[in-house]
């Protein structure tokens, strides 16, 4: 079994910046494909970003140049740093992990960009 625990969400001033962190259990982490989900109130869940195990990224096109995701495979860890934040970023944030068809979310971490 696999637990992803995310942490770093708050609020934030629009142009300011947060890391979140996703510390995974289990031993799957390094071949695992990490990736970093929004949900906005009222709206589906959506990808913002996913790393493979091979390092390999993938961005959304709306957080593109403003968001970068990395691994830490030593650590089970995976980030994701937020650049230039805007009102539209406001979401619960949540953690994936993906190997060999199997999937695991965390329980997600609020994410408010407001003055």
């Amino acid at each position: 079994q696999v637990q992803l625990v995310e942490s770093g969400g708050g609020l934030v001033q629009p142009g300011g910046s947060l890391r979140l962190s996703c510390a995974a259990s289990g031993s799957i982490f390094g071949s695992s494909i990490m990736a970093w989900y929004r949900q906005a109130p009222g709206k589906q869940r959506e990808l913002v970003a996913l790393i493979t195990s091979v390092r390999g990224t993938n961005y959304a096109d709306s957080v593109k140049g403003r968001v970068t995701i990395s691994r830490d495979n030593a650590k089970n860890t995976v980030y994701l740093q937020m650049n230039s934040l805007k009102p539209e970023d406001t979401a619960v944030y949540y953690c994936n992990a993906r190997v060999d068809g199997r999937m695991w979310w965390g329980q997600g971490t609020q994410v408010t960009v407001s003055s």
